[in-house]
């Protein structure tokens, strides 16, 4: 989505240059509309104070954790790639480079959701940094800092991990869907969930949302897809289901014939057609195969992550149920997706994209998380009441046998949802 300089004006990014170039700045209340209605009651203006205390339970075996500490005041650090040596007030053309806009986007809902908090009651020191600025990762002074929501990807993630692990500082990773080599690191939480995450959660739901099923995952022949259908098959072998069916993988060839496609498919039954690429012309290029067989066999295909953007209009995916799987879902209609929808409507005259989405929900969840749980709310990192859009269920992650610690928590909720001609539909639900 293209926002033009009249949008984002060059004298409001001449200000975000200066505020962020210096790497702090301490978020006053800048909103003027109603903010989203919250279950939580608002924080006590009260003296400053801060409280901690062991618990006789350690959660996940992580000592911090056990600690009790709540603050009047909490010292929030944001990450976004801004590119802000890139940007300049004295740019030739009327539009922001595109590149920008993600992690902009995002710093924009982030910042919505923090001027909304303060509105009620939530004291906050915020500080931004371009994380595509290297001196914003090795020289950033995060002794104080309580949380720090970061939307960058690699290597800026391992470097964060290290730094949050050393200083036991809770790190949400909130767009990255890798782990980036993070381990023994139980400060560290990714809400987009890996690949094989997507992988085994599409699997559970073909083999319990169908009675009579012909599974089949259709990849390529590189390492890449052929880990994604090891994924898929080892998570079918871990079931304990009588029912369960067991996947045929079929590895596809270009000039595989219509005759040889048809060998794997059955009439009396649904045929549940996983594709593993991850690219655009690469899936749609089975699916359009796929397509041929229809009129014979009911067929439905399922996805990859990547999907969520990618547009099936053309008249041979006509009647095609196609889905894909995602750890976010929000169509859009509750009050606070209205809120945000309006603020940017009147103050950027555009509609927000989902980054801008994303910053909100992370930011206004893991705040709340804050207010009501203080610094370390990780055993309460689940409550339902602090649901935005989507649900989280973030779990610990153990990358040995044996190990006590958590190497990281995952989230491991993932959405089903249909591909539809005007909206995406969500077939499970939480």
């Amino acid at each position: 989505m293209s926002k033009s300089i009249s949008c984002r004006t060059l004298i409001t990014a001449s200000v975000v240059v200066v505020l962020l170039s210096a790497c702090s700045s301490s978020r006053k209340t800048t909103t003027t509309a109603t903010p989203p209605p919250t279950t939580a009651k608002p924080v006590k203006d009260e003296k400053p104070k801060e409280a901690t205390k062991t618990s006789k339970v350690i959660p996940f075996n992580v000592p911090a954790f056990a600690r009790e500490i709540k603050k009047d005041t909490y010292n929030i650090a944001l990450y976004a790639p801004l590119y802000l040596d890139s940007v300049s007030a004295d740019m030739p053309t009327r539009s922001l480079p595109r590149y920008i806009l993600p992690g902009l986007d995002f710093y924009e809902g982030a910042q919505l959701a923090m001027d909304s908090l303060q509105q009620q009651g939530v004291k906050l020191n915020v500080t931004v940094y371009d994380s595509k600025n290297k001196q914003n990762l090795s020289g950033a002074n995060l002794t104080n800092t309580d949380l720090i929501i970061a939307a960058v990807g690699t290597p800026e993630i391992k470097e964060l991990s290290d730094i949050a692990k050393k200083k036991q500082i809770n790190l949400v990773s909130a767009t990255y869907p890798n782990d980036a080599g993070v381990n023994e690191n139980p400060f560290f939480l990714i809400t987009n969930s890996l690949l094989k995450t997507h992988s085994e959660a599409l699997q559970r739901y073909l083999q319990d949302g169908f009675a009579t099923k012909n599974i089949l995952v259709i990849h390529r022949d590189t390492p890449f897809e052929k880990r994604i259908a090891a994924d898929i098959r080892s998570e079918y072998e871990k079931m304990q289901s009588t029912k369960k069916s067991k996947p045929r993988e079929v590895v596809w060839d270009d000039n595989m014939s219509d005759l040889a496609v048809s060998q794997y498919l059955l009439a009396d039954r649904p045929n549940l057609v996983i594709v593993t690429s991850l690219e655009e012309a690469n899936a749609k290029a089975i699916i359009r195969r796929l397509s041929t067989q229809m009129a014979t066999y009911p067929i439905q295909v399922f996805g990859m992550p990547t999907w969520d953007i990618m547009k099936f209009k053309e008249p041979e995916f006509k009647g095609m149920p196609i889905f894909y799987t995602t750890p976010y879902f929000n169509d859009k209609t509750d009050a606070y997706s209205r809120y945000i929808t309006d603020y940017w409507k009147r103050v950027y005259k555009s509609r927000p994209s989902d980054m801008a989405f994303k910053g909100f929900e992370l930011t206004w969840y893991f705040v709340k998380q804050l207010s009501t749980n203080g610094v370390y709310f990780n055993k309460d990192i689940n409550d339902p009441n602090k649901k935005v859009f989507s649900s989280f269920n973030y779990q610990p992650i153990y990358l040995k046998e044996g190990d006590k610690e958590p190497d990281y928590f995952e989230n491991k909720n993932i959405y089903i949802i249909q591909k539809g001609d005007s909206s995406d539909i969500k077939m499970n639900f939480q």
